[in-house]
């Protein structure tokens, strides 16, 4: 019996295990270094999982209109280490972040640095995870 599930296991680690690894991608390979984008608004959600945490954040477009942008950050490891909790971004936080536009999908982008209203900036992109800019 014994045998049989560690075998189960073996087998589920060599089937599911690369698709961990596939989920995870390069900065280039969905966001343009060559368009920063700057945004200012509130936080109306965070998913804190892994590989990646999302912020998602309501922000005004040039002509006032209120937009929801996704922003990929770092595993929530990275942002811990960089002194972000979960418990930092309750919705309703005001942000400003910088980061880089998807060169598909409107309203995504990496955030690769995160401002609180208190002044306090925290780096959330990890170029060392992702190849990605540092700022």
């Amino acid at each position: 019996m014994k045998i049989r599930v560690l075998a189960l296991a073996a087998g589920s680690f060599f089937v599911f295990g690369p698709l961990v690894a596939f989920a995870h991608h390069a900065f280039s390979s969905e966001f343009d270094k060559n368009k920063p984008v700057t945004l200012n608004g509130t936080v109306s959600k965070v998913d804190w999982a892994k590989p990646h945490a999302y912020i998602y954040l309501d922000a005004k477009n040039e002509s006032g209109k209120t937009e929801q942008w996704k922003l990929e950050t770092a595993n929530p490891d990275f942002l811990t280490k960089q002194g972000l909790k979960q418990t930092s971004l309750k919705k309703g936080t005001k942000l400003t972040v910088n980061g880089y536009a998807a060169t598909k999908n409107a309203h995504l982008a990496s955030a690769r640095m995160v401002t609180m209203a208190d002044g306090k900036s925290l780096q959330v992109g990890n170029p060392a995870e992702d190849g990605g800019p540092a700022k």
